[in-house]
């Protein structure tokens, strides 16, 4: 099998996997990429896969326009292969290239008799271009409807920017190197970049690189965060020394960042998957940071807590992911609207769960990377009311909309991700 025919055959079994079988993408394309020795096969594959499920609802109106009978259980593979050609087509790859690959892959497939439905259906979309999707017809009803409650006048852009390409955002070790002199080690390496002067550590790069490409990845000098998650840093903003504590910790961008700008900050970041925290200690020993980490509940802080209360405290709760459908597309396959109501009270015990162990004139972030407001400012707004000690210091127009009980980002907006901020303070 050809390297092209073997990306394409990957990239149709993980959506194969997605779509039809309950697998999240991120496990799917951890056991698909693996297999493939060449890295930009690998990055081709990826390509492919997040323009087919950001893309979902077009690909499948084309396949009921265009097949004179939908594909049955047994054509899922078949289906998935479509979505993957098709998605090839939008990212402007030759047109002749993608049939000829896409069509041997039927036949690695081991499904030589739709050869010809699968060439005839992808040389129409090249011959008149795929069908339009209406604003949200990918997203679930149920999700659809409480996005365009919540936010009636940005519904649409909501559900745009969220089928679109994400930008890459870097983050430079701001004592490791400046962002300028960085961003010059990105231009010499051809590596068109931007910055954004809100954002001091950040760069963004319209175009995704591999991490190996990147100048002193390897070395600790940049690593992979959105804009949007980056700002955690400037909202909680602790003092020199300060003894801080990420609450739910995982994958540990933000503790690392916090890390990075002030040695002095005494971090524990915690996490209840222990799985999990060696990834972090993985990550934060690539950065070089010394920050203290524990398998532990944060509900639970009899098992891990010394009793010496935090100066500061983020809390970046799970949530619907619905502010990065953008680079988790599989979101809007997986998600249940079950799931919103025990997300929420997840939320609200963690957020009493925490407050005791903050001290007197300390700082708690609430941050979620989310857009729905029943996860977030009716969640802060709900533990004001009980909490008669917690007060809100609001943020600046900076860090996005102000809801009355924090500060939301919708995706898309200034390039970032969409991302709720709430900055409590304790009497």
């Amino acid at each position: 099998m050809s390297a092209g025919v073997a990306t394409r055959v990957a990239a149709a079994r993980v959506l194969d996997d997605v779509l039809h079988r309950g697998r999240s993408l991120k496990a799917s394309l951890g056991t698909a990429l693996p297999a493939l020795a060449d890295p930009r096969d690998r990055a081709l594959v990826e390509a492919i896969v997040f323009a087919a499920l950001r893309q979902r609802a077009r690909f499948d109106a084309a396949l009921a326009q265009w097949l004179s009978k939908p594909l049955g259980q047994r054509d899922h593979e078949m289906r998935a292969l479509l979505h993957a050609g098709f998605a090839q087509l939008t990212l402007g790859m030759p047109g002749h290239a993608v049939l000829d690959a896409t069509v041997e892959a039927v036949r690695a497939l081991r499904r030589p008799h739709q050869a010809g439905m699968v060439n005839a259906v992808l040389r129409r979309a090249q011959r008149e271009g795929l069908p339009p999707a209406a604003h949200g017809d990918a997203w679930p009803d149920w999700l659809a409807h409480r996005i365009r409650a919540d936010w009636p006048q940005s519904a649409d852009a909501i559900f745009e920017a969220s089928a679109e390409e994400a930008p890459m955002w870097l983050r430079v070790h701001a004592r490791a190197t400046t962002r300028d002199g960085y961003l010059a080690r990105l231009h010499e390496a051809g590596i068109a970049a931007a910055v954004d002067e809100d954002l001091p550590d950040a760069i963004r790069l319209d175009t995704s690189q591999p991490v190996q490409q990147l100048p002193g990845f390897d070395d600790g000098v940049v690593s992979v965060q959105d804009g949007a998650a980056q700002r955690v840093a400037d909202a909680l903003a602790p003092k020199p020394r300060a003894r801080v504590l990420d609450a739910c910790a995982a994958p540990g961008g933000k503790s690392a960042h916090l890390a990075e700008r002030d040695p002095s900050l005494r971090i524990t970041a915690l996490d209840v998957d222990p799985r999990r925290v060696r990834r972090m200690q993985d990550g934060f020993a690539r950065l070089k940071l010394a920050i203290e980490t524990r398998s532990a509940d944060a509900m639970q802080s009899a098992g891990w807590w010394d009793g010496v209360p935090f100066d500061a405290i983020l809390l970046d709760a799970p949530c619907s992911a619905t502010g990065i459908v953008r680079r988790q597309p599989d979101v809007l396959l997986h998600r249940r609207e079950a799931d919103i109501a025990a997300l929420v009270a997840t939320q609200a015990m963690l957020l009493d769960a925490s407050w005791p162990l903050l001290a007197a004139g300390g700082t708690l972030l609430y941050a979620t990377c989310s857009i729905l407001r029943e996860e977030n400012a009716e969640q802060v707004e709900a533990f004001l009311a009980r909490t008669p000690d917690a007060a809100l210091a609001p943020l600046d127009a900076t860090f996005g909309h102000d809801t009355g009980f924090g500060t939301q980002r919708l995706p898309g907006e200034g390039g970032m991700d969409g991302f709720f901020y709430a900055r409590l303070r304790k009497a």
